[in-house]
């Protein structure tokens, strides 16, 4: 790929922390930013930012142990559940 703007964040959040606007749209200006400069392949930039409570995220990043696999079958029951009675009232997962 010739262009790569890299934000050291969990996945889910390319774009900066969710709801910080003046992140995201610096982080897509730099995005935009790097068309111009990048004529060759492998061209990486690092944003400057940083997740909020560092590089702590990555510990507890899809982590399943006896702390937490309780709460974790709770909710994916309630996510399935939550998907099943969209699916039955006929809206997608666009909508």
């Amino acid at each position: 790929m010739p262009r790569f703007l890299f934000q050291d964040f969990p996945l889910g959040n390319p774009c900066g922390v969710p709801y910080d606007a003046a992140m995201q749209q610096a982080t897509l200006g730099m995005a935009l930013d790097l068309f111009d400069p990048a004529t060759g392949p492998r061209t990486t930039v690092q944003t400057p930012f940083a997740w909020p409570n560092g590089s702590e995220w990555r510990a507890n990043y899809m982590r399943v142990d006896e702390s937490n696999i309780e709460q974790l079958r709770h909710e994916g029951s309630e996510r399935r559940e939550g998907q099943a009675r969209s699916k039955s009232e006929g809206r997608s997962r666009a909508t």
